[in-house]
C-alpha cells in the first residue's frame, strides 16, 4: 500500500498561483500507474481535477483547468506537483491526492487517498 502526504495548500487571492506536492511512500509507482488530485468542496462530491500516467507521462485534466492547472510528476522523489495558476474563487476545496493501478479518472479508481491539504481562494 503506498502513503500519499500532501503539502502546498493555502489562502490566496484569484488570480494567485499556489503549487501543491505528493509525496509517495511505501513503495515505488510502476509504468501503468497513475497519481493525480481530486477536489472537494463544502457540500460537493469529490471530484477529480488532473492525472499523470506514471509511464510515458499522459496527462488529463478537469475541462475548467485546462490551461490554468499544470500536473507534473518527478520520478525520482516519488513525487507529483500540482501548478494551480490564475486561481478562481471556485477552485477553493480540499485537494487530495490520490493514486491508483490505472487511469484514475473517478473516485471509483482509486486505490490510495493523501489526507487532503485546504486550498482557499478568496480577496
Amino acid at each position: 500500500q503506498v502513503q500519499l502526504v500532501e503539502s502546498g495548500g493555502g489562502l490566496e487571492q484569484p488570480g494567485g498561483s499556489l503549487r501543491l506536492s505528493c509525496e509517495a511512500s511505501g513503495r515505488t509507482f510502476i509504468s501503468t500507474d497513475s497519481v493525480g488530485w481530486f477536489r472537494q468542496a463544502p457540500g460537493q462530491e469529490r471530484e477529480f481535477v488532473a492525472a499523470i500516467r506514471w509511464g510515458g507521462g499522459e496527462t488529463y485534466y478537469l475541462n475548467s483547468v485546462k490551461g490554468r492547472f499544470t500536473i507534473s510528476a518527478d520520478n525520482a522523489k516519488n513525487t507529483v506537483y500540482l501548478q494551480m495558476n490564475s486561481l478562481l474563487t471556485e477552485d477553493t476545496a480540499v485537494y487530495y491526492c490520490a493514486a491508483g493501478p490505472r487511469r484514475i479518472l473517478t473516485t471509483t479508481a482509486v486505490t490510495s487517498w493523501g489526507q487532503g491539504t485546504q486550498v482557499t481562494v478568496s480577496s
